[in-house]
C-alpha cells in the first residue's frame, strides 16, 4: 500500500497539521526522561559510616564524643572512615582487637545528588544490603523490558492512541504508590510495574510520531524527539534540589505525567494514527483521520481522491471492510522481516550493553555525580545531532556500520592497552565510545522502525527495544555480584560489536522510502549495494516527463498500475467473426490492418 504517495501527499504531507502533530509528540519525551532517569537519584551512591556504638567500647571510653568517639569506635584509613567495620575491644582491654559489622546504622554525608534522602538512606541500603540498590535498578529495567513487548502487541491490536492513553493514565498512580512506599519489596514492585506503564507510553509514542512523517523529514522529527528526552534528563537535577527529599520528587514526576495525561488524552493532540488504520483495513476510520489531517493543512481533497481508481476504492474492493490484525507470531514466520528484526535487535542490545565498559573508565577522572551524569547526557546530545547530520546524507546502513565498527575499536583498545594507554588516551577513547555506542543503540532503533511494517511495527519494535534494555541492565546485574566477571563481561560484548559488523551488511537501506504497510512489504525489502550505486542504465522511466522538463509524479505512476491491473484483470477474449476475420489471409492488394 503506497500510503505516502498516494494518501499522505494529497492530503498535503508534511503541512501544518503535521507538524502542529509532530511538536506534540516531542513535549512528552521530556516527561518521561523524568521518570526513566528518576531513579539513577533515588539510589545515587552516598558516603557513609558506621555511627558510633558507646556499649561497644570499654567503660573508659563511653563518655567521649564528637572526634574523640570516632577515632575509638571507627576504622580509619587512607581513603577515609571505615564505611562498615566498628572497633571490637576485649573485656579489660584498652584497645580494639578486631572490627565487626555496624549496630546502630549509619551516618550519611549529605545531600546526595541534591536530596537529603534517598533510597539509601530510606532503608539504609549499604554494606550487606548494597546489593539491593543495582537488584532495584534491575528491576526497574525489566518493567521497561515487558512493558515494552506486551503493550508492543497492544499497539498493533488496538491501536497507538489507546496504548499511549492506557499506559500514561496507568503511570499516575504507580507513581503515587511509589512515593508512598512503606518498604522495600512495595518499591520494587510498583517500580517493575511503573517501568512497563512508562515503557507503553514511549513506545506507543515514537510508533505515532514515526507515522505521522514522510520521508524526509521522518529522521529529524525523531531526533528532535530525541533532544527533548535529553532536556527532560538535564532538567531532573535541578527539580531534585527543588524537592530535596526522594517522595517530593517521586511525587513531582508523577505530577507531570498527569499533567501529561490530562492535556495529552484530547484526541486533537494525539489523534489515532491513519496509516495504521488504513492497514488494518478500518477504512471508515482511516478516511476520517485522512479527512482531519487535510483540513488542518490546508488542503481540500479533489473529487479523484474518493475515484474508484484510488487506492481507497482498491482497499474496499478486496473485500469485507473488518479490520484484519496481525500477530507477532506471523513475524516469526517471515524470512526477510524476522533477519531484520533478529540483526536490529542484536545491535541495539550491542548498544545499550557494552556502554558499561566504557562508563568504568570514567569512574577515577569524575568521582562526583553531577560530572558523569551531565557528561552522559551530553554525550546522548552529541549522539542525536551526530545522526541528523550524517544519516540522511549518508544512509542508515553505512552510518550504523561505521558506528558499530568505531565502538567495537574503542572497546578493543581499552581491553587490551589500558595498563598501557596515558590517562587521556583512556579517558578520549571512553567518551567516543560512549558516544557512538549511544548512536548504535538510537539508529537501530530508527532503523528499525523503518523497515518494520505497519501492522507489527509495535509489537516487533517493542522487541528491538527490549534487547535494548536487555544489555541496559548488564550494568546492573555486574553491581549486584560486586562487579566480578567484568572482564568477560568487556570481552563478551567487544567481539559482539566486531562481528556485528557482518550481519549489519545484511539489511536494506530505508533512506527516503516509504513505510512498508503489510507483511508483503516488509519481505520485499532488498539489500543494496554498499559502495556501488545500483542505479542502471537499463532502468528507464515509463512515463514520458512532462512539459517544461518537468519528472511524472508518484501518482501517475500509481494511475498506470491501477489501469494495467484492470486491463490484465478483464481477459476478454475476441469474438468468434473476429477471431475468424485475425486467422484469414487478407487479400492480395488490400492495405494491411495496424496492430
Amino acid at each position: 500500500m503506497e500510503f505516502d504517495a498516494r494518501l499522505l501527499r494529497p492530503a498535503g504531507g508534511f503541512g501544518r497539521r503535521a507538524r502542529l502533530l509532530a511538536a506534540a509528540t516531542w513535549v512528552p519525551n521530556a516527561a518521561l526522561a523524568l521518570g526513566f532517569f528518576a531513579g539513577l537519584l533515588l539510589a545515587a551512591p552516598t558516603a557513609h559510616r558506621c555511627r558510633p556504638d558507646p556499649a561497644l567500647l570499654p567503660p573508659a571510653l563511653r563518655n567521649l564524643s564528637g572526634r574523640a568517639l570516632l577515632n575509638a569506635s571507627v576504622p580509619r584509613g587512607p581513603a577515609g572512615w571505615s564505611r562498615c567495620l566498628l572497633y571490637r575491644y576485649a573485656p579489660g582491654a584498652a584497645g580494639p582487637n578486631r572490627t565487626g559489622p555496624c549496630t546502630r546504622g549509619w551516618d550519611y554525608e549529605l545531600p546526595a545528588a541534591g536530596l537529603r534522602s534517598s533510597l539509601v538512606t530510606q532503608w539504609d541500603l549499604v554494606c550487606s544490603d548494597r546489593w539491593k540498590v543495582p537488584l532495584e535498578q534491575t528491576t526497574y529495567l525489566l518493567g521497561w523490558l515487558s512493558g515494552c513487548i506486551v503493550l508492543g502487541l497492544a499497539c498493533d491490536r488496538f491501536g497507538r492512541r489507546p496504548t499511549f492513553v492506557f499506559s500514561l493514565v496507568l503511570a499516575v498512580p504507580l507513581g503515587i504508590g511509589v512515593a508512598l512506599a512503606l518498604n522495600y519489596m512495595m518499591l520494587l514492585s510498583l517500580r517493575l510495574l511503573l517501568g512497563a506503564a512508562l515503557a507503553g507510553t514511549f513506545l506507543s509514542l515514537y510508533v505515532a510520531r514515526l507515522e505521522l512523517c514522510d520521508p524526509p523529514h521522518r529522521l529529524m522529527v525523531v531526533m528532535v524527539a530525541g533532544f527533548f528526552w535529553v532536556a527532560g534528563e538535564l532538567l531532573l537535577p535541578g527539580l531534585a534540589v527543588l524537592c530535596r527529599q526522594w517522595r517530593l520528587l517521586q511525587g513531582a514526576v508523577t505530577l507531570t505525567l498527569a499533567l501529561l495525561a490530562t492535556c495529552w488524552g484530547c484526541p486533537s493532540l494525539f489523534p489515532e494514527s491513519p496509516r495504521w488504520l488504513l492497514a488494518t483495513r478500518q477504512l471508515e476510520k482511516g478516511r476520517k483521520g485522512l479527512r482531519a489531517l487535510a483540513e488542518g493543512n490546508g488542503v481540500s481533497l479533489e473529487d479523484e481522491f474518493y475515484s474508484q481508481e484510488h487506492l481507497l476504492a482498491e482497499l474496499e474492493s478486496e473485500g469485507a471492510p473488518l479490520p484484519r490484525y496481525h500477530t507477532l507470531c506471523e513475524v516469526f514466520s517471515t524470512r526477510v522481516i524476522w533477519k531484520n528484526s533478529l540483526i536490529l535487535g542484536f545491535t541495539a542490545f550491542i548498544g545499550s550493553g557494552i556502554r558499561p565498559c566504557f562508563t568504568r573508565n570514567l569512574a577515577p577522572y569524575l568521582p562526583q555525580f553531577h560530572f558523569s551524569y551531565f557528561l552522559l547526557a551530553a554525550l546522548e546530545a552529541a549522539a542525536c545531532l551526530f545522526l541528523c547530520v550524517t544519516v540522511n546524507r549518508v544512509g542508515r546502513r553505512p552510518i550504523l556500520l561505521l558506528c558499530t565498527i568505531l565502538t567495537g575499536i574503542a572497546a578493543l583498545l581499552l581491553l587490551a592497552l589500558t595498563q598501557y594507554l596515558l590517562d587521556w588516551i583512556i579517558l578520549t577513547l571512553s567518551v567516543l565510545g560512549i558516544a557512538y555506542s549511544q548512536a548504535v543503540t538510537m539508529l537501530s532503533i530508527f532503523f528499525a522502525s523503518e523497515v518494520l511494517p505497519t501492522v507489527v511495527r509495535g509489537a516487533g519494535l517493542g522487541l528491538i527495544m527490549a534487547a535494548s534494555f536487555v544489555g541496559k541492565a548488564a550494568g546492573p546485574i555486574m553491581d549486584i555480584q560486586n562487579n566480578r566477571g567484568f572482564f568477560l563481561h568487556h570481552v563478551v560484548f567487544a567481539s559482539f560489536a566486531i562481528l556485528s559488523v557482518l550481519s549489519i551488511m545484511l539489511l536494506p537501506e530505508s533512506k527516503g522510502k516509504g513505510l512498508p504497510e503489510s507483511l508483503q512489504d516488509g519481505e520485499s525489502q532488498r539489500r543494496p549495494p554498499l559502495f556501488r550505486s545500483s542505479r542502471r542504465r537499463d532502468q528507464l522511466p515509463l512515463l514520458s516527463p512532462r512539459s517544461a522538463g518537468h519528472a511524472p509524479e508518484a501518482q501517475d505512476y500509481a494511475r498506470l498500475v491501477t489501469a494495467t491491473k484492470k486491463m490484465l484483470s478483464s481477459h476478454r477474449r475476441p469474438a468468434p467473426r473476429d477471431r475468424q476475420l485475425l486467422l484469414e489471409p487478407a487479400p492480395r492488394g488490400a492495405p494491411q490492418q495496424e496492430t
